[in-house]
């Protein structure tokens, strides 16, 4: 059984079909689901998700791209969010350069990214963190705000496995999906190999980031059966193996039993 760590069944990708493939999923290989808010408004569609189903978890938190959202009355309502029993996770939060070039948005991103990581320590959740193109950044924002205290994962990994044993020793979880699978990927198989399966979560970023063979079509938690057989293939173990100890690593950072 497979633990997906990151989905977006909210996304409207999934408009026509979305509790036909939820089902099929957790009827088949899928344990459980952490259905991970990107906005204010995806955050309640993911507790929505969540309240429907058993096995479907919630992350509460407003993605880099998407803090013209944030005000202190959104923020207040986020806050209130963490205490419902179908959360367990502050999250996607963090920074995103390769979308936004403007250095005084960035500004406020990091603004924002500081503001969720405290609003998790104080709620006592872990961190699902996006991280593109501003590696530095990210790191300086977790050390100034103490994030070596904050369990979490860094989500869609894409800097060296040098930096991923960084992340490591902070305590953190790499965030390994379909692009582990690409041909071009030697940075993500690097990362796979170098830092132990005990600190590997899988996730698919749903509907996004489908795997080989299927790139570029929508993506959706029963395709990480091909990540598990990509990092059980890099790491030479089983993948039944892969499957049993992310499935742990998951459980114990997000508190599920």
């Amino acid at each position: 059984m497979i633990f997906e760590t990151h989905a977006h069944y909210d996304d409207e990708k999934f408009d026509s079909d979305r509790d036909l493939v939820i089902q099929n999923l957790l009827n088949g290989r899928i344990c459980r689901i952490i259905n991970v808010g990107a906005s204010i408004e995806s955050t309640k569609a993911s507790i929505a998700l969540a309240e429907k189903y058993e096995n479907v978890y919630a992350a509460a938190g407003v993605h880099p791209s998407e803090i013209g959202g944030l005000n202190e009355e959104s923020f207040a309502w986020l806050k209130q969010q963490t205490q419902r029993k179908e959360v367990v996770a502050i999250g996607e939060i963090g920074l995103d350069y390769y979308w936004e070039k403007d250095a005084s948005v960035q500004n406020m991103q990091r603004v924002w990214f500081a503001r969720q990581l405290k609003l998790a320590k104080e709620c006592r959740l872990p961190v699902i963190i996006h991280s593109r193109d501003a590696a530095e950044d990210t790191v300086n924002v977790m050390k100034e705000n103490h994030a070596e205290e904050i369990p979490g994962v860094i989500h869609c990994y894409s800097y060296s496995a040098e930096l991923a044993k960084e992340f490591v020793k902070m305590g953190y979880y790499i965030g390994i999906g379909g692009v582990v699978t690409f041909k071009n990927a030697k940075k993500l198989k690097e990362t796979a190999v170098q830092i132990p399966l005990e600190k590997i979560l899988l996730e698919t970023d749903a509907p996004y980031m489908a795997p080989e063979p299927f790139r570029g079509q929508r993506n959706d938690s029963g395709k990480l059966v091909y990540v598990a057989e990509k990092i059980a293939e890099l790491k030479g173990v089983s993948v039944a193996t892969v499957e049993d100890v992310t499935k742990k690593n998951a459980k114990t950072l997000f508190g599920i039993p």
